[in-house]
């Protein structure tokens, strides 16, 4: 499967995921995959895109998901959030850093093909 595959495939699961239907909006799960592809997680957001309630539920998921507890999911369903929603700005926001290193990783295979084509020539 060559580059361009792969980028058309991977795009078209950002534009699901993050632009599709849902009960969240869009902007709302795009918020959450340009912060944690941003940052990278593990420090406390202060993004303005981000409502308060979900801030901290982000960094977690983006830092260290492994550390989300039933307690924070049962805030955000008592902020008001659905079980839906909380699924999709979960998804959004472990999308992010795995997009963006993506993104990095075939950039440097481009560039290594590059690389290696002007060697030849």
């Amino acid at each position: 499967m060559g580059l361009e595959r792969i980028r058309a495939l991977f795009e078209e699961l950002r534009t699901t995921v993050l632009q599709g239907r849902g009960v969240t909006e869009p902007a709302l799960r795009r918020a959450a995959a340009s912060w944690a592809a941003v940052s990278g997680g593990c420090h406390l957001s202060d993004s303005d895109e981000l409502p308060e309630a979900l801030a901290a539920y982000v960094d977690t998921v983006a830092c260290h998901a492994y550390r989300v507890t039933d307690e924070q999911v049962a805030a955000l369903l008592s902020a008001g959030y659905s079980e839906d929603a909380v699924f999709e700005i979960t998804v959004s926001t472990a999308l992010g850093p795995g997009l963006a290193r993506l993104e990095r990783g075939l950039a440097a295979l481009e560039g290594a093909n590059d690389a290696a084509q002007t060697t030849r020539t």
